[in-house]
C-alpha cells in the first residue's frame, strides 16, 4: 500500500471517536484488554484514561490528537 498525501490527509480527518471502537474490538477477539489498549495510546500520545476520555466525547479527529501530544 502506498501511502499518499490524500491517504494521510483522509486519516488525520477520521473521528478518533468512531475508531476507538473497533480497535478495542479487535484487540478483545485477540485477547487484550482496553486497559493495554489505553496504554498503548498513552504511551504514543501522552494522554492518560482521563484526557482520553474527553477527547472521546470530544469527538476529536486523529490530527488533533497528535497535534495535542
Amino acid at each position: 500500500m502506498k501511502v499518499t498525501a490524500e491517504k494521510d490527509e483522509k486519516v488525520a480527518n477520521m473521528i478518533f471517536a468512531s475508531i476507538y471502537p473497533l480497535y478495542l474490538n479487535r484487540l478483545e477477539k485477540n485477547g487484550r484488554t482496553k486497559e493495554e489498549l489505553n496504554q498503548v495510546i498513552e504511551w504514543l500520545t501522552g494522554f492518560d484514561n482521563d484526557a482520553l476520555q474527553a477527547l472521546i466525547e470530544e469527538k476529536v479527529t486523529f490530527r488533533s490528537i497528535f497535534s495535542k501530544s
